[in-house]
């Protein structure tokens, strides 16, 4: 059986909703047996297995991680049963693995906390979804790196299916986190400024999308390398407004790029240390800073001088929070991501470059993924 719903947990908490331990006592079930036949999708399903990519351990991913056969358990009258379409590699589901991060399942674990799956089946009190629904997980720590999977109704959320498979796969971590963070921090209208560095990564792309959608001028920041010119012209095609090395942050051009725009309300920190500061320095009075991300791995530092003279605000931002934070008004993540949705059906939002890779190649993915300067992010296709 391989059912790890909510199967993450604060290490403070001392049980979760279900214990994936105890879940796991029938895998032993058709493990071994090569010729074991996977569930058809048709009338009259019953328990069978799926594959999964399972670590029984934290460690470094690709000695942890196992594609094994698992057994599913039977359909409860909440549940559906669905098929895994697609699910990136994140760094969270990489931190995980490794045991850093600030949440962690109990072991034995499947990877993986975001993707999109389509309902084969549903539970007779089931009424919230049908065969055929587009559905992603409301919360981190479902498990989505497997072929199928028995889950609560209440632990996912439906999509339209007419959207592409790979925007629906990342849609729940990165354009989440970006909506949220030009909604809640400060009241921006068309024509204001957002700064943000690592404006390449998932989160960055979304962000110069969003804001273009909402005619917000968006300053780009990212590490200069060979294909600068390149990554340059693929972030303004698709809406950022000028896209600068971090080298210019500290240069005398960066006062005429503010000629032409106003100076930023709200900067966006998925970086940290120097990087951080330098975003700081050219906020406007009372402006925002929010952090979402540390990949530098060094501390935030603050200049004396911006939260005296300037009034700067300093924030962090932790998307899983503000869903649990949400979980009890669905209203406020349906309203979301319908909006976000209507974007990706516009052609305003757009999946951020992937590579997609088959679940046998597992390895060859979680290696891609955890290489420096990775400009496409790694999702399996089931």
């Amino acid at each position: 059986m391989l059912l790890p719903l909510h199967t993450v947990c604060l290490r403070s908490q001392t049980t979760c909703r279900r214990s994936f331990a105890s879940a796991l006592l029938k895998l032993s079930r058709n493990r071994d047996n090569a010729n074991v036949s996977h569930f058809s999708h048709s009338a009259g399903l019953s328990a069978q297995t799926c594959k999964t990519l399972l670590y029984r351990k934290h460690g470094d991913p690709s000695q942890t991680v196992q594609l094994e056969d698992v057994d599913l358990p039977p359909i409860g009258a909440k549940d559906v049963l669905v098929k895994m379409l697609a699910a990136p590699i994140n760094p969270s589901d990489i931190n995980m693995i490794q045991g850093t991060y600030a949440i962690l399942p109990d072991l034995p674990a499947v990877g993986g906390n975001e993707g999109v799956a389509q309902v084969v089946e549903v539970g007779s009190l089931v009424n919230s979804l049908k065969t055929g629904d587009w559905v992603i997980p409301k919360d981190a720590g479902l498990g989505t790196w497997r072929t199928e999977a028995v889950l609560a109704e209440n632990d996912v959320i439906s999509l339209p299916n007419d959207i592409p498979l790979l925007s629906a796969a990342t849609l729940g971590v990165n354009p989440c986190t970006a909506f949220r963070m030009l909604s809640d921090f400060e009241d921006l209208k068309p024509g204001d400024t957002v700064i943000q560095n690592a404006a390449n990564s998932g989160v960055g792309q979304a962000v110069i999308q969003i804001a273009a959608a909402r005619r917000i001028n968006t300053i780009n920041v990212i590490r200069d390398r060979p294909e600068f010119p390149q990554l340059s012209d693929r972030l303004k095609a698709i809406g950022a407004t000028h896209v600068i090395k971090e080298e210019t942050l500290r240069r005398p051009e960066i006062k005429e790029l503010f000629k032409t725009c106003p100076k930023p309300k709200l900067a966006l920190n998925g970086v940290g240390g120097k990087s951080a500061t330098e975003l700081l320095r050219h906020l406007q009075v009372g402006g925002s800073m929010v952090t979402y991300g540390g990949m530098a791995k060094q501390p935030v530092t603050v200049p004396v001088s911006a939260l005296i003279f300037k009034d700067v605000k300093v924030l962090g931002f932790w998307v899983t929070q503000w869903k649990r934070d949400h979980s009890n008004d669905e209203r406020v993540f349906r309203a979301m991501l319908d909006e976000l949705c209507s974007l990706i059906q516009q052609g305003k939002l757009t999946a951020p470059a992937c590579t997609e890779v088959g679940l046998q190649d597992y390895s060859k993915a979680l290696d891609a993924a955890m290489q420096p300067y990775t400009s496409a992010k790694q999702v399996l296709i089931m």
